[in-house]
């Protein structure tokens, strides 16, 4: 009925995925970012880990670029800002983004429409809540690809306006 090669170039497809999959993972193993794996998918304890080596690394960067950190990790009841600083007169509101690979795009484009307005209410409350709502502010991103065969950071300056609710 069906062609043979038909079946046969999806098995091979499937076999070849399942073999670039496992490489990947070898080289996260390698690299250090996985001691444990469940099917596939890295766990939720790894990634955060690998979020907090993320932020880290984005702390010292912006330090060497001049930013004062004011405070890291802040919390409210509308969420979580990775990094708040300031930039010369400039109130700054840091996401950090840190990925492995780029297989499902680089790590900004996780900076989705939803997650800016998120980021936005929280930024609101700090603004409140600190009395600082006449302040001139922004939003930066923190885009950050830690792979094993290289580190990039890049720094993605005013990354989006103000997203009302």
């Amino acid at each position: 009925m069906g062609d043979g090669n038909f079946a046969l170039s999806i098995v091979t497809a499937h076999i070849e995925r399942r073999n670039l999959l496992e490489g990947r993972r070898q080289s996260k193993e390698k690299a250090g970012f996985i001691t444990e794996t469940d099917q596939r998918h890295e766990p939720r304890r790894e990634k955060k880990d690998l979020g907090k080596e993320g932020e880290e690394r984005a702390f010292r960067f912006l330090r060497k670029k001049g930013y004062r950190i004011i405070e890291q990790n802040y919390v409210c009841n509308l969420g979580e800002m990775d990094i708040i600083a300031k930039e010369k007169d400039t109130l700054v509101f840091v996401e950090v983004k840190t990925r492995t690979s780029t297989a499902f795009g680089p790590p900004q484009l996780a900076v989705t429409p939803l997650k800016q307005r998120q980021l936005s209410k929280v930024a609101l409350n700090f603004l409140k809540e600190r009395k600082l709502e006449d302040v001139k502010a922004r939003f930066d991103v923190v885009a950050i690809l830690l792979s094993p065969e290289k580190e990039e950071i890049e720094l993605i300056r005013d990354a989006f306006d103000l997203q009302y609710l």
